[in-house]
């Protein structure tokens, strides 16, 4: 360790935010986040990388309890159209609750700014680094919210065209998120699509390599072929 290492209780409760961060859908009804902590969330969100210092997130905040409504709405009708194109699993993801728009004590639009295709530092060979660097605004959210004690949920069920105009963007903007922000009855243990058994994660060292992309296991040869090798 260096002597820029944060202290072991700073240091633990950076990973415990981490471990402890949940994709939030269920809301305290009615319930409001003080403007104090919410600006701490938002410098949180600013203060993220960007690929060339690009800063291309923009975050709208929709106080609007009709066009709440109107958002719900989208996604709604989004989730209907994913539920036809799951096939067997369309009663199955019906069942599941996915966004908490109409609950949650505060609701976010993030979206990739206007003018950030003039920004070629980091994005002549690889353009889609705009979204990387708005990803990592959303996480830093994410988890200066959950050391709060608030939940979010990023919802990404809805046509971005569509809700674009709802919001009045300029042509070159685009949403990538509504996210739904607040207190929340409790954090569960688990992700919630394990708890409903919808999906699994996996563990890390199926995700980690060195030096080269992991080989696929080869299947056993028979005896006649000899012992299981790869050339």
């Amino acid at each position: 360790m260096t002597d820029h290492a944060f202290s072991d209780t700073d240091r633990q409760a950076v990973y415990r935010a981490i471990a402890e961060r949940r994709d939030m859908r269920r809301f305290v009804p009615g319930a409001e986040v003080p403007a104090d902590v919410l600006a701490r969330l938002l410098a949180a969100a600013h203060s993220a990388p960007s690929v060339g210092l690009m800063q291309p997130w923009r975050f709208i905040r929709i106080t609007d309890p009709a066009l709440r409504v109107q958002m719900h709405d989208l996604v709604d009708e989004e989730r209907r159209a994913t539920a036809a194109a799951l096939g067997t699993r369309s009663e199955e993801f019906l069942e599941l609750k996915v966004e908490g728009i109409l609950e949650c004590a505060e609701l976010f639009v993030v979206a990739l700014g206007e003018g950030r295709q003039a920004h070629v530092f980091g994005r002549r060979t690889m353009p889609h680094m705009d979204l990387a660097s708005v990803s990592c605004a959303i996480q830093n959210l994410w988890l200066a919210a959950r050391a709060e004690g608030l939940g979010m949920g990023w919802v990404s069920l809805f046509d971005p065209a569509r809700l674009a105009a709802l919001l009045n963007m300029p042509a070159d903007a685009e949403p990538v998120a509504i996210l739904c922000l607040g207190p929340v009855p409790d954090f569960p243990p688990r992700p919630a699509l394990e708890i409903d058994n919808w999906a699994f994660g996996r563990p890390l060292p199926e995700f980690v390599s060195e030096n080269c992309w992991p080989r696929a296991e080869l299947p056993a040869m028979s005896e006649a072929g000899g012992a299981n090798r790869q050339p």
